[in-house]
């Protein structure tokens, strides 16, 4: 795929349906390497369309403009998709002031018309509808985000807990504050798909499509993100977010619980009961 001998692979595990190896090129180059994994090669689940919607991804986002923070797509096929190398380190107070003012540009510049995007989307191997729509974001989240997952999780939650759900999306257009046109986001950062490399941090493993900003910024808090209040600092003070946004971060972690509790059951089913609660004030 890259027109050089592979001089040695080293193995790192694997996740969903895929495999992950560090090969190092003859042309001294590192590169990561995420390849489907024989299962997944033989049943074909998500296979290609995983890895074409997270080139596609990438490609887009970068094209939001100079340093914008994703790695350059080297190849990808059915098979199997190729980064450079991020060579990691601890993450620094500076690195997350330079994401959070990365992150605001992303979000700022080169604007998405609609929300969704022109690619079949995936947020692990589970498919996202991407469909584009020229409504506003309230009802598109309801409908391509938080509805076919909630169908998906049922099995793991009581009727009362899908009630709750549902509520949500019934009072949608009250509890999503102003609204924002759409950002290129990247749709599932949480802090595993951040790499800390010195002086910055780079996103991987993007479910992009046009979104609403403040996505982005609930996913981070959601699991965790090192220096989180300082990323924050500096994208408020770039592109100042509008007021209650703090208030409205469980509306935006529905989709990705209902996501966990579709991927892992119910051990997810406390914390989205809670953040549905919470989106409901």
């Amino acid at each position: 795929m890259l027109g050089t001998r592979v001089d040695a692979l080293r193995d790192l595990g694997s996740s969903h349906s895929w495999t992950l190896h560090r090969a190092s090129l003859a042309d001294g180059r590192e590169v990561f390497v995420k390849a489907a994994s024989g299962a997944a090669r033989e049943d074909g689940p998500a296979g290609a369309g995983v890895f074409a919607a997270e080139a596609a991804g990438l490609r887009w986002l970068g094209e939001a403009g100079p340093g914008t923070p994703v790695p350059e797509v080297l190849a990808a096929d059915d098979r199997m998709l190729v980064l450079p190398w991020l060579p990691s380190a601890s993450p620094t107070p500076s690195a997350a002031e330079r994401l959070g003012r990365e992150l605001a540009a992303l979000h700022t510049r080169a604007r998405p018309r609609l929300y969704g995007a022109p690619w079949d989307g995936f947020i692990a191997d589970l498919p996202l509808d991407n469909t584009p729509d020229e409504r506003d974001w309230p009802r598109w989240y309801a409908e391509r985000r938080l509805e076919p997952f909630l169908r998906l999780g049922a099995r793991h939650l009581s009727s009362g807990d899908v009630r709750l759900v549902e509520r949500v999306m019934e009072d949608i257009e009250s509890l999503a504050g102003p609204p924002e046109p759409p950002s290129r986001i990247h749709g599932d950062l949480w802090s595993g798909n951040i790499v800390w490399t010195g002086d910055r941090a780079m996103l991987i493993d993007p479910a992009a499509h046009g979104g609403h900003r403040e996505t982005d910024l609930a996913m981070m808090a959601l699991f965790g993100t090192p220096h989180l209040e300082r990323v924050l600092a500096a994208y408020d003070e770039a592109a100042p977010l509008a007021d209650g946004w703090r208030a409205r971060v469980p509306l935006h972690q529905l989709h990705p619980l209902l996501v966990h509790v579709a991927l892992f059951g119910t051990s997810y089913r406390a914390s989205l009961v809670d953040a549905a609660r919470a989106a409901l004030g």
